[in-house]
């Protein structure tokens, strides 16, 4: 299991938590860093790169928990989490999503106008299947889905794949996504 918290992109983890153990992954036969992950546990660490000696795969079927602290550059846009929340609460316009300039602009789903103008979202759930949608081994669900989303839902959630989305991130997602559209309408990004 993990965190994801997101962030500025200005964010440093060294700088706050001297004492986290960057998390490592195994690329050919080396101990790479993670890009974003970190342990705040006890867990055994690699003398020479200070990274976690126990790959993160690994680290997670063994009870270790891992906090990924992800940069979003939207939160750049902001002040305060009040004004986040202001900007998260207002309803998007989704007829924006009609025009594929419009959507290329927005992160995550930029490279998806087929599958945005196929689905043509109108709720924040509608755009976090998008994103479900967009995955490798779920994007065979989308004539069925385009029939019956409900139905479609359980399967569209299910993590078969380390690249499927769990539903609480995919609406994480979407929310950021309806931020980001609210930002492009006020031209503020």
């Amino acid at each position: 299991m993990d965190i994801d918290i997101d962030l500025r992109s200005d964010f440093k983890l060294e700088r706050i938590f001297s004492n986290a153990i960057p998390a490592s992954t195994v690329e050919k036969d080396e101990l790479k860093r993670h890009l974003v992950g970190a342990y705040f546990q006890t867990i055994p660490k690699d003398p020479l790169s200070g990274l976690s000696a126990i790959p993160y795969e690994e680290a997670e079927e063994i009870g270790y928990l891992k906090i990924d602290f992800l940069n979003l550059s939207l939160l750049q846009h902001f002040e305060s989490k009040e004004e986040v929340l202001l900007f998260a609460r207002r309803e998007p316009n989704w007829k924006l999503l009609k025009d594929r300039e419009f959507v290329e602009k927005l992160f995550h789903i930029s490279k998806h106008y087929d599958m945005v103008s196929k689905v043509k979202p109108t709720s924040i759930l509608e755009l976090a299947d998008i994103l479900a949608l967009i995955r490798p081994g779920k994007t065979i669900l989308l004539d069925k889905y385009l029939k019956n989303k409900k139905l479609v839902r359980t399967e569209l959630y299910t993590k078969r794949q380390t690249s499927d989305l769990r539903k609480s991130h995919a609406l994480a997602y979407a929310v950021n996504i309806g931020i980001n559209m609210n930002l492009l309408e006020e031209n503020m990004i």
